[in-house]
């Protein structure tokens, strides 16, 4: 196994179309090793050839250490990333990952649990399948897709031993069938805990039902892929100041916080540039942040004390941050 800050060196062992326009990578170490162990609902960080990096959840069984199995749906209006994973990755080919994160963890493996998914946010929902079915959990799958060519590991889903706790949902399937997200959320009880994951629409659907229903926001767990960026070159600028050093930036219209940080080489881990994966989230010290994000809730929105420097901005003149 190659470390080097936490960054590792796989093989694509195996490549396959999973549902139109979905390819899975499976991936396996350079050496023939065990890899890092992982936890329902990680994901890694994938540098392709020639694309930029981009995070994938890891949607096989958390038990498996020779392998990590991603997921790619390719965008249309990509940025590079999924194109390059689709156009450019083939079987034997080396490509540079993080070691495993989890900002979508599992928050109990016993009680009851019902897991929602959307499109793409099956990976990390199957993964939690797949935990809670070897732990003996009590739960729910619902799988919402545009139509069954285009549902990710339908097979594998219907052959594994939990398939009778998934529900399919088709876009262009019978009436009867389709996921009424308003109808079918049902009251929260004690203990049971909520996963959803995919398209942004369908999350604000799942997310407003459940407030509906008065579930804690404590039992409602989520994880965005994807999210619209807000345009910055209109915004007011404002000033930062790394507390650590005292240095202070200066950010302008048109420019993101961690694009001036960067600029002055104060460096801040990031991935997604778009206020979904948490990769970014820095501790706010002094002054109010203008909150853009998906990630986190309401409620932690509210505290303002972090702040996602990838999108976020400022509603006060400065910001202190612990940088």
């Amino acid at each position: 196994m190659t470390y080097s800050r936490d960054l590792l060196r796989v093989r694509v062992s195996a490549v396959a179309d999973e549902a139109q326009g979905i390819r899975s990578f499976e991936l396996v170490d350079e050496g023939g090793g065990a890899l890092p162990a992982f936890s329902a609902g990680a994901h890694i960080d994938v540098t392709p050839p020639g694309g930029p990096t981009r995070q994938y959840s890891l949607c096989n069984n958390p038990s498996e250490r020779h392998r990590y199995l991603i997921a790619v749906q390719r965008e249309p209006a990509s940025r590079g990333g999924s194109v390059s994973m689709h156009e450019r990755v083939n079987v034997g080919d080396l490509l540079t990952i993080s070691a495993p994160k989890n900002h979508f963890p599992l928050a109990q493996e016993g009680g009851s649990n019902l897991l929602l998914a959307a499109g793409i946010g099956v990976t990390p929902i199957l993964s939690m399948a797949e935990r809670l079915h070897a732990a003996g959990a009590d739960f729910r799958m619902h799988y919402c897709t545009r139509s069954k060519q285009r549902t990710a590991f339908h097979q594998r889903i219907t052959k594994a031993p939990y398939a009778a706790k998934v529900s399919f949902h088709f876009g262009d399937g019978e009436p009867a069938q389709r996921f009424d997200v308003t109808a079918q959320m049902p009251h929260p009880e004690s203990g049971t805990h909520l996963y959803v994951c995919g398209p942004s629409g369908f999350m604000e659907a799942v997310l407003t039902a459940a407030r509906a229903r008065n579930w804690p926001e404590s039992h409602v767990h989520r994880e965005y892929f994807g999210a619209s960026v807000q345009p910055i070159a209109a915004d007011d600028g404002f000033e930062v100041v790394a507390a650590r050093t005292g240095t202070l930036v200066v950010v302008p219209p048109g420019k993101t916080v961690l694009q001036a940080l960067a600029e002055v080489g104060i460096e801040v881990p990031f991935s997604c540039e778009q206020g979904v994966c948490g990769t970014c989230l820095t501790r706010v010290i002094d002054g109010t942040p203008e909150h853009r994000d998906m990630y986190l809730t309401p409620d932690e929105q509210a505290v303002n004390d972090r702040f996602m420097p990838c999108c976020s901005r400022s509603v006060s003149r400065r910001l202190v941050l612990d940088l």
